[in-house]
């Protein structure tokens, strides 16, 4: 079994696939070298268990490497410019790559033209990757550790480093290194920030950027640390709709860490709603809000839920009076439920955390008393109740469901036999 130690200095016996280390041995025997390396290295080293396994190959031809891999399962080559093999076996799956050069020829970040060399030296391979975390390789079978651009200190360090100017090549970079500062709780190196200053984003697709502002604020970490990283940068250039909360850019990344250590266990879209609301909450222009997220995403669900929590949370303070129960009942109908409230709510750093968590516990407790927690409250008087006492779909139809649904949000009408009974007395 093969071991890894931590920068803790614990000894990590990481997953590593029999067969994956089998093919090492092959690619050794057949003179390549094979390289583990991104992500698997660097989560590796912190200990953490990763089953994503991307695999360089060094001093062997694509058309000896094919062959080799062909006896282990079935082989696609991805694409010849770009020296993927993609290899399937039974509940295994492995993409092995060659190291390659890139040249920036076209505009976005997908506007190169990759040269694969199998002869390239791994320092030559990763000089081409985003950050020195990232830039680590660890050799198969024995799992040598090579960094030649001093990613393990820098992770020690909690610096967040680009590996050379080739950074400012590609804009996707710079919001991964708002993610990866979130994820793994780095600081920008100044250098790093400095160039990300002088780069745009304005070649990237509404689509690549929601993509990376999810893993910022969705995946485990300190998402202000992230926030740190994105105002180091002058992101604000590009999203001038993010605001500091009460003044303070401090309470809006307070406010970022504790929904996201709050909303554990929440739906992804409750966990989605609750951070971009998060996200915008020093804003208080309902426009500015619909500009940011319609700049980013068409989700539907985005779009119609952080604009309405925002607005609606901004209604109902812990330092306020607490709120009658027809209030309680139409807040739940504004927002389908108050869940996301309370957790928004309990999140806020603007009041004192005592003062917050008395009054959503106890808003929690009156909502769940009322039916109202989990989803809005129903109409108690239905159309076919209606239909049955003779009346047709029409203006008085609607009128009187919508009539009865308020008695019943004031607390006037408290089951169907009491809406039932003013509609007879209605009609």
């Amino acid at each position: 079994m093969v071991t890894v130690r931590t920068l803790a200095g614990a000894e990590f016996s990481p997953d590593l696939p029999g067969r994956l280390l089998k093919i090492a041995h092959d690619i050794r025997d057949a003179g390549g070298r094979a390289f583990l390396v991104g992500g698997w290295v660097r989560d590796a080293l912190l200990g953490k268990a990763c089953r994503d396994y991307d695999i360089e190959v060094y001093d062997m031809a694509q058309d000896a490497l094919v062959p080799l891999l062909s006896k282990y399962g079935r082989t696609n080559l991805v694409g010849k410019a770009f020296g993927v093999i993609h290899l399937a076996m039974k509940g295994l799956s492995l993409d092995f790559s060659f190291p390659r050069t890139e040249n920036k020829v076209g505009y976005g970040h997908r506007g190169f033209v990759v040269h694969t060399d199998e002869k390239l030296s791994f320092r030559e391979a990763a000089l081409r990757r985003d950050f020195t975390i990232n830039a680590m390789g660890m050799e198969l079978p024995e799992l040598a550790l090579c960094d030649p651009y001093g990613g393990m200190d820098d992770l020690k360090a909690h610096v967040l480093r680009h590996v050379s100017e080739a950074f400012a090549e590609d804009s996707l970079r710079i919001l991964r290194g708002v993610q990866f500062a979130s994820r793994f709780e780095l600081i920008l190196a100044p250098e790093t920030a400095e160039l990300c200053r002088s780069l745009s984003l304005e070649d990237l697709s509404k689509e690549r950027i929601y993509e990376e502002f999810k893993k910022w604020l969705l995946k485990p970490g300190r998402p202000s640390l992230g926030l740190r990283a994105f105002l180091e940068m002058d992101l604000l250039r590009f999203f001038p709709e993010v605001k500091p909360l009460g003044g303070s850019f401090e309470n809006l990344g307070q406010f970022l860490d504790n929904v996201s250590a709050k909303a554990v266990g929440e739906s992804e879209d409750s966990r989605m709603t609750l951070a971009f609301s998060a996200l915008l909450s020093g804003n208080s222009c309902g426009e500015d809000w619909t500009k940011f997220l319609e700049g980013m995403t068409s989700e539907v669900k985005i779009l119609r839920n952080v604009p309405r929590l925002l607005k609606h949370a901004a209604a109902i303070t812990p330092n306020a009076s607490f709120p009658e129960d027809p209030f309680i009942r139409r807040l739940s109908v504004a927002l389908d439920g108050l869940r996301e409230c309370c957790v928004f709510m309990a999140s806020n750093p603007q009041y004192p955390e005592d003062l917050r968590m008395i009054f959503v516990n106890r808003l929690k407790t009156r909502a769940l008393e009322l039916g109202v927690y989990e989803k809005a409250p129903e109409p108690l008087l239905t159309g076919r109740f209606l239909m049955s006492l003779g009346l047709k779909p029409g203006k008085q139809f609607g009128e009187l469901i919508r009539e009865s649904f308020e008695l019943q949000l004031d607390g006037k009408l408290q089951d169907a036999e009491q809406a039932e009974a003013w509609a007879r007395s209605k009609v």
